[in-house]
């Protein structure tokens, strides 16, 4: 099971989604979301993690390449996001079909 990983404060933070998350969204997405923005992140293997207490955890920010926290706290794929991106054929609010 994939997990995104973070520093806050010099600590280690894990991000689990849940099994229901990932039933519509990647870790990617999920991090991005919810890791602070402007955070960076990494994506690892919860399984690999160190079998100690997690306040002695220690990860190198360089090493935090696979994405970083957005500036909204909302997925991409929410019209309400500011880059969201309608599919073809999709109307959003607002919008009227001038197909005709």
């Amino acid at each position: 099971m994939k997990c995104a990983i973070y520093k806050e404060n010099n600590q280690v933070i894990v991000l689990i989604p849940s099994k229901e998350a990932l039933e519509n969204y990647t870790v990617y997405e999920i991090a991005v979301k919810d890791v602070p923005a402007g955070k960076p992140f990494g994506i690892v293997d919860f399984y690999e993690l160190p079998n100690e207490p997690q306040d002695s955890w220690t990860v190198e920010e360089t090493d935090l390449t696979d994405g970083v926290g957005g500036e909204v706290d909302m997925f991409v794929t929410d019209p309400q996001h500011p880059d969201y991106v309608a599919p073809e054929g999709e109307l959003i609010e607002g919008d009227t079909d001038v197909t005709g």
